[in-house]
């Protein structure tokens, strides 16, 4: 009889993280809100702020705040939940680089190819994870559950596969808007900038409750869970 192999997943959140879970979330999503209002209101901050305008324009501006806002959340994590999360603290990193070589060379490629970087990444360190044998994906998202080996593994491959189609999603949608809205280059910026909040996220959690069934019907028991 073939027996399942142990997968390493040893991850347990702290407790900080149990009792602050709104506060995570609200970490992770403040910056990506902050770069939606910052583009969206551009002008208007160059117009109240105007050293902003040495960034260059709207969506310059905005990607400055974003790297101000990623750098603020990533220190307030440290601060409050004890140590930086492994996917804020990579994707805080392409975003300040990227970020920086956008407003430095006074091109957008950078930051709108920053998605399907970091996307790419995960999908490839998850995949190839699993084909070494090893389940990465507790360590990523510091799992707050615990799963038997089948069951890491199927939702490493699901979540592998998942991050691939965002980098692949954020390329057509960043490229094909700029052919679409041409020569409107800013109204392209803006269709880009309002996908990757109100469409990646949606379709994110969309995806992550689909995976619901599949963690209730593998999750083991915790020594944190007994009585």
């Amino acid at each position: 009889m073939k027996t399942e192999r142990p997968v390493d997943t040893d991850v347990t959140p702290t407790p900080a993280e149990r009792h602050h879970p709104g506060l995570k979330l609200a970490l992770e999503l403040g910056p990506l809100l902050v770069f939606f209002f910052a583009n969206l209101r551009g002008p208007w901050l160059a117009e109240t702020f105007p050293v902003l305008t040495e960034l260059g324009g709207p969506l310059f501006i905005a990607t400055g705040l974003f790297m101000a806002a990623t750098v603020i959340s990533l220190v307030v994590s440290k601060i409050v939940l004890g140590h930086l999360p492994v996917m804020p603290f990579v994707s805080g990193i392409v975003v300040v680089v990227f970020g920086s070589l956008s407003i430095w060379l006074q091109n957008d490629t950078f930051i709108k190819m920053k998605p399907t970087i970091v996307n790419t990444l995960f999908g490839a360190v998850l995949l190839g994870g699993l084909f070494f044998g090893k389940s990465l994906l507790g360590h990523v998202f510091n799992a707050a559950f615990q799963l038997d080996a089948a069951g890491w593994r199927k939702l490493t491959l699901r979540w592998g596969i998942f991050f691939l189609f965002l980098a692949v999603l954020n390329e057509v949608v960043w490229r094909g808007a700029a052919v679409w809205y041409a020569p409107d280059a800013q109204a392209a910026d803006d269709f880009w900038v309002a996908f990757k909040v109100w469409g990646t996220m949606p379709i994110t959690i969309l995806f992550t409750m689909a995976q619901m069934p599949l963690i209730l019907r593998h999750s083991v028991e915790t020594a944190s869970d007994k009585p």
